[in-house]
C-alpha cells in the first residue's frame, strides 16, 4: 500500500460522521485492511488504529442511550 494511499485511509476516518453507513463501512474495513497488513509499518497501523479507536469511542458516546435500548 502506498503512503498516499495510507494517508487517505487516516484522513476517512476522521470523516466517518459525516458520510452514511455504506461509506463508513468501507473506511473501517479499509483501516481494517491495513492492521491486518503486516507489511505496512507499525507506526502507520498505529496511527490508523488510534483514530479508528477515536472514531469508535465517539459513535459510541453518540449513539448509546438514544433509544435507552442500552445501558
Amino acid at each position: 500500500m502506498t503512503k498516499a494511499a495510507l494517508e487517505t485511509t487516516y484522513e476517512c476516518l476522521d470523516h466517518l460522521d459525516e458520510v452514511d453507513k455504506v461509506e463508513s463501512a468501507q473506511y473501517r474495513q479499509q483501516a481494517l485492511d491495513v492492521l491486518a497488513d503486516n507489511e505496512i509499518d507499525l507506526q502507520w497501523r498505529q496511527a490508523i488504529a488510534d483514530r479508528l479507536n477515536e472514531a469508535d469511542v465517539l459513535l459510541g458516546m453518540t449513539v448509546v442511550g438514544k433509544n435507552d435500548d442500552s445501558y
